[in-house]
């Protein structure tokens, strides 16, 4: 893995990095690598498993690829949670946690490791190969934590194309899509900015302030940013690309967007921690049908099922079955998908979220786009309860925009869904509320 800081090397006084403690150069990168590996080396040996307690920040990223270089397992926790992050410990069962401060100091935590040690770990570290440890975001059961192998994905990024753009990373330091957007952005030689924190306004600020012209989201998101009216109050222009993933967009909202950014290019991405970010395309800025451009993954869809393999998957959970994946190794993604022509396709939903109301299947985000239609409502999710009759019925939380009045809304709402879906996916109950329920990663929490 010496490309990488060959590449740093390579690109010198380019910028790199923009984080709260300032701005470095590629070049600052490569020589902080350099410090922490030489600091490292004298507190343990290669191959070893190793927390990083940090979310993203010029110092982490330079931790992360000296650990890459000392062919190091590692586990980024991004969590102020201490019985999440002992969980965590406790499937990873670590050699050492580092945890880094304000000013880069490194601490060099050693943890006694009683538990027997998984097999899949124990085999990278035997043979020197540097691995990835993630965690799912948990939104149904426990987390689940699957291994990469990190020389593959990393080496995934090789040879891309240089490009002077300025990206924002929005998904944290934990998950995939975070580390897909930082280690394309690097392997470009672009400049990566790193935000203290998530919100709409302080988001909006880094794009005016740092001329992003690359910002990947989530529909949950970008739809914050929407209701908060950021683009009236900060200038966005500069952004070329919205890229959106996670969870299920929803056609309306998809069209809202697209008339706020209309001069901005809107991709919907694609990928699972199991199997990595995949290229993808649009058909347009304003549809929901994409295809797979990746010559690095293979796609079929069974029983309208969207099925994966890919050169950069996982060599598995640390703490699950394998029953999502086939014996020839397909990958069983959960999202539910409509065939279309020329290659497109379209997500529906995912599979764990149908609502079955007396034998009928309804997708929360076909219920989800007709209410957005509606000016009244600002926001909404949709999820199931428990029916006596029918065993779910559908439900759905509601945002209304400010002066909706909510028996009002009720009777709108409900009349409008009659008129465009079918009676048993018109929602029975509703919840006004403030804010939707969303997780960190600021994707939809199904209710149950």
């Amino acid at each position: 893995m010496s490309w990488f800081i060959e590449h740093f090397r390579f690109l010198a006084d380019k910028p790199a990095i923009v984080d709260s403690q300032g701005a470095f150069t590629y070049a600052q990168l490569a020589t902080q690598i350099d410090v922490y590996k030489n600091y490292l080396d004298v507190q343990f040996d290669d191959s070893q498993v190793v927390v990083i307690l940090s979310d993203y920040n010029f110092n982490a990223v330079a931790l992360f690829f000296a650990l890459l270089q000392k062919k190091s397992i590692i586990a980024p926790i991004v969590s102020n949670n201490k019985e999440e992050i002992d969980k965590r410990f406790c499937v990873v069962n670590p050699d050492f946690i580092i945890k880094l401060n304000d000013h880069g100091e490194v601490h060099v935590e050693s943890k006694s490791n009683d538990l027997d040690r998984h097999q899949m770990l124990q085999t990278l570290c035997f043979n020197k190969q540097p691995g990835l440890v993630l965690f799912s975001s948990g939104s149904t059961g426990e987390p689940k934590a699957m291994i990469h192998n990190l020389d593959s994905l990393a080496n995934s990024y090789q040879g891309k194309k240089q490009k002077n753009i300025n990206m924002l990373v929005f998904l944290m330091f934990d998950h995939i899509g975070g580390l897909n957007t930082l280690l394309n952005t690097l392997a470009m030689g672009a400049k990566v900015v790193f935000p203290n924190t998530r919100n709409p306004d302080d988001i909006a600020a880094l794009i005016e302030a740092h001329q992003i012209h690359v910002l990947p989201s989530s529909p949950t998101f970008l739809n914050m940013m929407l209701m908060a009216r950021v683009q009236e109050r900060f200038n966005l222009s500069s952004l070329k690309m919205i890229t959106y993933g996670t969870e299920s967009m929803p056609e309306s909202l998809l069209k809202k967007i697209k008339m706020f950014f209309p001069r901005t290019k809107l991709l919907q991405t694609f990928g699972t921690s199991e199997t990595g970010i995949a290229q993808t395309s649009s058909r347009s800025s304003d549809s929901l049908q994409m295809k797979f451009d990746d010559p690095n993954l293979e796609c079929k869809i069974v029983d309208g099922e969207l099925w994966l393999k890919s050169k950069t998957q996982v060599i598995g959970y640390l703490n699950a079955s394998m029953e999502c994946f086939t014996d020839d190794g397909w990958f069983k993604t959960g999202d539910l998908v409509e065939e279309l022509d020329s290659g497109y396709l379209k997500i529906k939903g995912r599979a764990k979220e149908i609502i079955n109301v007396g034998g009928e299947k309804v997708l929360p985000a076909e219920v989800e786009s007709v209410i957005l239609e509606l000016d009244i409502v600002d926001d909404c999710m949709v999820y199931s309860e428990k029916n006596s009759i029918t065993g779910q019925m559908v439900a759905v939380q509601i945002v209304l925009h400010d002066g909706a009045l909510e028996k009002e809304a009720k009777k709108t709402i409900q009349g409008y869904c009659r008129t465009k879906l079918d009676t048993y996916k018109v929602p029975a109950r509703f919840k006004f509320v403030d804010k939707t329920s969303f997780g960190e990663r600021f994707k939809k929490l199904r209710l149950k």
